[in-house]
C-alpha cells in the first residue's frame, strides 16, 4: 500500500552532509559561539535584504518572538488584544503571559482568517493592539487591518509565522503591522531541524527593543541589563544551516504552489467538500486545508489509503480549557466553530511527486463521490 505521511520524516534528507559540516565546523571553531555570533547575523542580514525590513531579530521560537514584540509594544495589564477565535494556541497564550487579555473575534467562513468586521466590532476603550493571523494558505485581509488600526489608532501586529515568502500588494507577509513573526518549525515553508522564529518590522527602533528582551534585556554589553528580558536567542547551527538553504526557499514555494493548485483544480466543485480560495496573490502554501462535510470519514478512508492528514484545531480557542476562562461564557464564533468541525490539511510538501499528488486527489474525489451516492 502507498504510504504518503502528513509530516515527513526526510524534509532535510537532501542537506544532511551540509548539516554535519556545519556541526562540526562550528563546534571546533576556536571562538566556541553557539549562539547570537556571526552566523545568525548574517542570517537576520539576509532576511532583511529579502524582506526590506529595516529589522530581523532571529529568537528562539516563533512563540517567543510574538511575545517579545507584545512587550516591546508595551502591552500588559489592563489592555486588550483582538485575536482569531481560531488558530494557534500562541495568538491567546502569548497576549496572556504579558498581562493582557485576548478578546476572540471570528473569522472568515471561508479563508478562515480573522475577519476585519467582526474584528472592528470587539474594540474597546481598552483594545491596544489588533493581531490577525494568516492561517494555512491564505493571508488574512491586511489592508483592511492597517486602515482599522489607523483609524482607532491601535498596534498591529501580524502573526505572519505561517507565511514566510507570501507577499500581498507587494508587501511581504510580516510587514504589514508594525511587526511580525515568523516560525522556523521543522514543517514550516522554511522550517529547519529545530525550534526557531523572527520578529521582522518596518521600525528600527521596535527591532532593538525586541533585540535587547531576547538576549536577558542586555544591549551589547554582556552582564550589563537595560530592561527585564528572556532568552530567546538563536542557535548558530541553524543559522549557518537556514542562510545556506534560503538560496532554494522560491523554488520549494513554487513547488508547493503547484501542488495546491492541482489540488484545487481536481477538488473544485465536488459534493461535501471546499477547497480554499484559488489564487497566489497573498499566499504561502505552508499547508493546504479542505473544509469537508464528512471530515472524519474522509480522515478515515484516507488513511485506509495510506494517505496521512491532519486535522488543525479541533477547537476555537475560546472553547479549549486553557483559554475558555478569558471568554465571555454567553459569546459565539460561528465561523471558527465550522471550520473547527470541518478542517483537513493534506500533505503538500515540495518533494511530493506529481504521481502522489494525484493519488491524493483520487483518493478524495473517490470518497466524496461514494459518500454522495449514500
Amino acid at each position: 500500500m502507498t504510504t504518503i505521511p502528513f509530516f515527513p520524516p526526510d524534509l532535510f534528507e537532501g542537506d544532511r552532509k551540509v548539516m554535519l559540516d556545519l556541526i562540526r565546523e562550528i563546534g571546533t571553531a576556536p571562538e566556541q559561539k553557539f549562539i547570537l555570533g556571526e552566523h545568525t547575523r548574517a542570517f537576520e542580514r539576509m532576511l532583511r535584504e529579502a524582506t526590506g525590513a529595516a529589522d530581523v531579530v532571529a529568537c528562539g521560537s516563533g512563540t517567543s518572538a510574538l511575545g517579545l514584540v507584545l512587550r516591546a509594544m508595551e502591552i500588559g495589564p489592563g489592555d486588550e488584544v483582538v485575536v482569531p477565535a481560531f488558530g494557534c494556541a500562541p495568538l491567546a497564550s502569548a497576549v496572556l503571559e504579558v498581562g493582557a487579555q485576548p478578546v476572540f473575534a471570528d473569522v472568515d467562513r471561508h479563508a478562515m482568517v480573522l475577519d476585519p468586521e467582526d474584528a472592528a466590532a470587539r474594540i474597546t476603550h481598552r483594545t491596544k493592539a489588533i493581531l490577525p493571523a494568516h492561517m494555512f494558505s491564505i493571508m488574512a485581509d491586511m489592508p483592511r487591518f492597517a486602515e482599522l488600526a489607523a483609524e482607532r489608532g491601535l498596534r498591529l501586529l501580524e502573526d505572519s509565522a505561517v507565511a514566510q515568502g507570501a507577499v500581498l500588494r507587494d508587501t511581504p507577509a510580516g510587514l504589514w503591522g508594525e511587526a511580525g513573526v515568523y516560525s522556523f518549525v521543522q514543517v514550516k515553508s522554511f522550517g529547519m531541524p529545530g525550534e526557531g522564529g523572527a520578529v521582522v518590522t518596518r521600525d528600527a527602533e521596535l527591532g532593538r527593543r525586541v533585540r535587547v528582551l531576547r538576549n536577558h534585556g542586555q544591549n551589547g554589553q554582556r552582564f550589563v541589563h537595560e530592561v527585564v528580558g528572556t532568552n530567546s536567542r538563536f542557535d548558530e547551527i541553524q543559522a549557518a544551516f537556514q542562510t545556506y538553504r534560503f538560496a532554494g526557499f522560491a523554488e520549494r514555494l513554487e513547488r508547493r504552489a503547484r501542488i495546491a493548485e492541482r489540488y484545487t483544480d481536481r477538488l473544485a466543485g465536488l459534493p461535501g467538500v471546499l477547497p480554499p480560495p484559488p489564487g497566489r496573490e497573498g499566499r504561502c502554501y505552508y499547508v493546504y486545508c479542505l473544509q469537508a462535510e464528512r471530515r472524519d470519514e474522509l480522515r478515515d478512508f484516507l488513511a485506509a489509503r495510506g494517505i496521512g492528514s491532519h486535522v488543525y484545531y479541533p477547537k476555537p480557542l475560546p472553547q479549549q480549557s486553557a483559554f475558555e476562562p478569558h471568554a465571555p461564557a454567553d459569546d459565539e464564533w460561528p465561523n471558527a466553530q465550522h471550520a473547527a468541525d470541518r478542517i483537513l490539511a493534506l500533505p503538500i510538501y515540495p518533494h511530493l511527486s506529481d504521481g502522489e499528488v494525484e493519488f491524493i486527489a483520487d483518493a478524495v474525489r473517490e470518497h466524496c463521490e461514494v459518500a454522495d451516492v449514500h
